[in-house]
């Protein structure tokens, strides 16, 4: 018996769309953004590994760990690039002015968001790391860092550009809302189903 074949879904979503980002302490990049079908599959795989990271997640003053979200930026840099690789010149096509592509989103987000905090605060962040004393539990040595709020401030303004960047991607694919998630209820409520039978009400 022949096994049924899985149908793959083909990429769908806008035809165009106007894509805007906010570079921090830079400005903003914008243009009508057309994408082809490899534009959209590698805006999926982009999107996905945004939303299931930590940079899209808000990192509040006495919350998460700051050396993870640094590591998470730094895997989400090379991870870029391997799309980019991978599909190739199709996804970073000639443009007319006013026009972007995924090529052109991608590579801005890396060199002029990512690389510039990645460089400056990597470095720094490991030479205060290495005088963690023995024993030391290396969260609260981070918190007690002098620099700590300044690298924290810099992390919500590259999440809120790659929260945009997400936003555009997730329109492109034509995919539901993956970061926006409702939070779980309560542990063992039933919520849409009936209870046991004996502890249902009488019936009239």
């Amino acid at each position: 018996m022949a096994h049924r074949q899985r149908r793959r879904r083909r990429p769908s979503g806008p035809s165009q769309i106007t894509a805007k980002l906010t570079i921090p302490f830079v400005g903003e990049i914008s243009g009508t953004w057309e994408p082809a079908d490899a534009e959209r599959s590698a805006a999926w795989e982009l999107y996905l590994e945004l939303v299931t990271r930590v940079s899209v997640e808000e990192l509040g003053r006495d919350e998460g760990f700051l050396r993870e979200a640094l590591s998470s930026f730094y895997s989400f840099f090379h991870t870029t690039r391997e799309i980019l690789r991978r599909y190739g010149p199709d996804v970073a096509p000639r443009l007319s002015p006013g026009h972007v592509s995924f090529g052109v989103l991608a590579v801005t987000v890396l060199n002029r968001v990512l690389r510039p905090l990645l460089s400056s605060w990597h470095p720094r962040l490991t030479a205060y790391e290495s005088r963690r004393p023995d024993g030391r539990d290396p969260v609260a040595w981070e918190r007690e860092w002098e620099h700590a709020q300044a690298l924290r401030d810099e992390i919500a303004e590259v999440r809120r550009t790659l929260t945009s960047l997400a936003r555009t991607l997730q329109e492109v694919a034509g995919v539901g809302d993956l970061i926006a998630l409702p939070a779980p209820g309560p542990t063992g409520a039933d919520v849409g189903h009936p209870p046991p039978a004996g502890q249902r009400g009488s019936e009239g």
